[in-house]
């Protein structure tokens, strides 16, 4: 146990396990992985730039050496694995590092279900990177549970499930998906990056590993690339420590620091962004500007009586197709003012982008067109700016753009 997680220190002589059983959300975001400096007292434990650690004697140490572990990092790992209600926390140098760790617990010749919808780099690393590897994968519309029966073959290992998906915001029943996956002896991961532990906790509902870009609302600032994953089952843990060291793709002390500095304030963030989204995909469903709007949070949503079962909010991400085409989403984006045209989310500043032809233009034409990532579909990353002033900026670009496009198809 590192001396910032230890439950003894000079400073106080006995300090409570700080774990998701006694504690509320704000106060694990705050408190957990983040005991007072043994050393010094310091109420923050101090950024650890060291990449190497002197032993007591041959063998005997807290810690070794950077690569295998950092105080900063093991810090982090505690909060993140406190957060989502697991007991081993991983912190990778990015989302897509996760996802290749995650994905190198499987042996050639294994199978993986993924979601149909998912993100453009966990689809680019699945069928390019891991295929290359001998590990192949199904795309499933696992909306329809009965699609994961159908897809499961003698080689499956390992069901990958995003909930909601990126940038159609579907859902996936994570209990249903996860009763037939362990049904068959397959473990179920599930990337929660588009609502952070404070909206969903895939563990409680069943999940074997969660993972995150924590990129976007973990650290939440948009000045850290990360990732995490985090599970409760001690081999899976095992696999994914060995090979976070041997692989290497481990974050910096500095941006570990970083983000534990972003996760005090997740839950105060989070209940602003969905505050914020849905303000804003209520005036969008509104709009004659809009042809539709998706948002879980919205009556309207397909899923939304799942999202009410499944989550304990609807999220920062807004996602709507505007009346007109490409052109009239590109006009769009350039001309909001508060709104960022920028890939990734999560930040406390609104951004927006355009998936056919920025995070999904990976995607051969006809699979974004079956995933319906239209010309007209723009993602928001709704930031925790005052509503009003979102609004208006939004309302002054939907009519600039549009209305130039209708001036357009008359002449």
């Amino acid at each position: 146990m590192s001396p910032a997680n230890a439950s003894h220190n000079r400073f106080g002589a006995h300090a409570a396990p700080i774990t998701s059983a006694t504690y509320g959300f704000g106060t694990l975001a705050i408190h957990a992985g983040s005991e007072p400096d043994a050393a010094t007292g310091a109420v923050i434990p101090p950024l650890s730039l060291s990449t190497t650690f002197k032993q007591r004697a041959v063998g005997d140490f807290v810690y070794e050496y950077s690569r295998s572990d950092n105080p900063n990092r093991s810090n982090l790992e505690a909060a993140v694995a406190a957060l989502e209600h697991g007991t081993h926390g991983f912190a990778f140098s990015s989302g897509s590092a996760t996802t290749a760790t995650v994905l190198n617990t499987l042996q050639p010749g294994s199978h993986v279900i993924s979601v149909n919808d998912v993100y453009g780099g966990t689809h680019r690393y699945l069928n390019k990177v891991a295929q290359s590897m001998g590990v192949s994968t199904t795309f499933v519309d696992l909306a329809h549970i009965d699609n994961l029966r159908d897809a499961i073959r003698e080689n499956t290992r390992l069901v990958w499930i995003e909930t909601p998906t990126n940038p159609t915001l579907r859902l996936v029943d994570i209990t249903a998906v996860a009763e037939i996956a362990h049904e068959a002896g397959l473990f179920v991961v599930v990337d929660n990056t588009f609502l952070s532990p404070y909206f969903q906790t895939p563990l409680d509902l069943g999940a074997d590993i969660v993972v995150h870009s924590a990129t976007k609302y973990i650290n939440g600032h948009s000045d850290v690339v990360m990732g995490v994953a985090v599970t409760s089952n001690d081999a899976l843990a095992s696999k994914l420590r060995f090979l976070q060291n041997a692989i290497g793709a481990v974050p910096s002390p500095f941006d570990c620091y970083q983000a534990q500095r972003g996760i005090k304030t997740l839950h105060l963030r989070m209940r602003q962004h969905a505050l914020n989204a849905q303000r804003v995909a209520e005036y969008l469903e509104a709009s004659s500007f809009v042809e539709s709007v998706i948002y879980p949070g919205l009556k309207s949503h397909p899923q939304h009586e799942l999202a009410c079962r499944q989550m304990r909010g609807f999220g920062g991400m807004v996602s709507f197709r505007i009346r007109g085409d490409t052109h009239t989403a590109d006009r769009f984006l350039q001309r909001t003012r508060l709104f960022t045209l920028a890939e990734s989310l999560g930040g406390v500043e609104s951004l927006a982008e355009l998936p056919a032809r920025m995070t999904h233009a990976g995607l051969a034409p006809e699979e974004r067109n079956e995933l319906g990532i239209t010309g007209n579909l723009i993602r928001l990353s709704v930031g925790v700016e005052d509503i009003e002033d979102l609004i208006t900026d939004i309302a002054q670009a939907l009519e600039s753009a549009v209305r130039e496009n209708d001036d357009e198809i008359a002449i």
